[in-house]
């Protein structure tokens, strides 16, 4: 039998204020024994100790890179890559959440959020980083200019890729494969303990893994560029060479006209140096009015971007003005009143008008 002893009860006639004081000054002291009741003491039953069923890990306990295998995700873009997939994917430049989620949900493969000729930075990529996280969709990040401070910024919100633009020769490259890749392996910044990228500290994988994960791209958009571009395409780490046809065509002198025979020239021959490597990197595009994505695909890129958001919406918005516009010039709204062409208010037109 257990035996609890309950604390003293005070009795009818509590000691006085200062007698307790001089008790808690001097321990030694005791309070007059008649102003207490004595103990109770009660018995109980015994009652055998309960064991836990399960053991808890300390959190102290090291997690070393033995532990954990650095292999990509399954459904990271790397991986996709690696299984013969190839990718189809959107620029984005008005850094709109909304957008970035619209594509997500439209099937997309992967957005780029265009940090180079999009108006916004670091804190209005976040949100579309988080707009398309939501929607399962991998986010590319395009820096402005191929440094280590931007890198380091975009590689803390935890892109699975990121884009440097102007990449001319081999050494270009190597620094921006360096940016990208913790100490001693490169010179990027750490602050893995608490950004996007960890999961805020949470993801204990993080820097066993972020190197397989991470595609690394590097931008030819130059007539150097692609005078170097198997040397660039060779580079450990660089995972993807994107072709800038835009900034080439300039490079060329034909920045008027990027679908110039010498520009498409000079194209095909980036091309097939890159093709031609054998376990070197993949090839990425953007598509033309001259040059569409089916055109890319075929000629073997493995990554085909077909569209910019912004481009999107201008299309429909000016075909939108342009088809109202010539219906009227037509005369198709002449007899035209209020309620439908008869004045009904046909229910039929308004289903059709709301479904479209």
């Amino acid at each position: 039998m257990a035996t609890i002893t309950s604390p003293p009860a005070l009795s009818p006639t509590p000691p006085s204020l200062s007698t307790l004081r001089k008790h808690f000054l001097n321990p030694q002291s005791p309070v007059t024994q008649h102003h207490l009741s004595p103990p109770i003491t009660l018995s109980l039953p015994s009652q055998k100790t309960l064991k836990p069923t399960f053991k808890i890990q300390s959190s102290s306990t090291p997690i070393t890179p033995s532990t954990l295998s650095p292999t990509p995700s399954p459904e990271s873009l790397k991986s996709r890559l690696q299984n013969g997939e190839t990718l189809y994917g959107l620029f984005l430049l008005t850094f709109s959440p909304t957008l970035a989620e619209i594509a997500a949900l439209s099937g997309y493969d992967f957005v780029v959020v265009d940090m180079e000729h999009g108006h916004g930075s670091i804190s209005s990529a976040l949100p579309c980083l988080h707009a398309l996280a939501a929607a399962q969709t991998p986010a590319i990040l395009r820096l402005p200019e191929s440094t280590a401070a931007w890198a380091k910024k975009a590689l803390d919100l935890g892109p699975q890729g990121i884009m440097f633009p102007m990449i001319d020769t081999a050494k270009m490259a190597r620094k921006a494969v360096s940016y990208c890749r913790f100490p001693p392996n490169g010179v990027r910044g750490s602050a893995h303990t608490v950004v996007r990228a960890s999961d805020y500290g949470i993801n204990v994988g993080y820097l066993s893994n972020y190197e397989e994960d991470l595609l690394i791209m590097c931008q030819v958009e130059s007539e150097e560029g692609v005078e170097k571009i198997k040397e660039i395409a060779a580079v450990d780490g660089v995972d993807c060479v994107q072709m800038g046809p835009l900034d080439l065509s300039a490079s060329l002198g034909y920045l008027w006209d990027p679908g110039n025979k010498k520009v498409r020239e000079v194209m095909r021959k980036a091309e097939k140096a890159v093709l031609g490597m054998e376990g070197g990197a993949y090839l990425g595009g953007f598509a033309m009015p001259h040059d569409g994505p089916v055109d890319l695909q075929l000629r073997g890129y493995h990554m085909v971007s077909g569209a910019v958001d912004v481009g999107l919406f201008r299309s429909a918005a000016v075909e939108d003005v342009k088809r109202f516009k010539t219906s009227l010039l037509e005369g198709c709204g002449d007899e035209v009143v209020e309620g439908g062409k008869d004045g009904d208010g046909d229910d039929d037109d308004d289903e059709k008008y709301w479904s479209e």
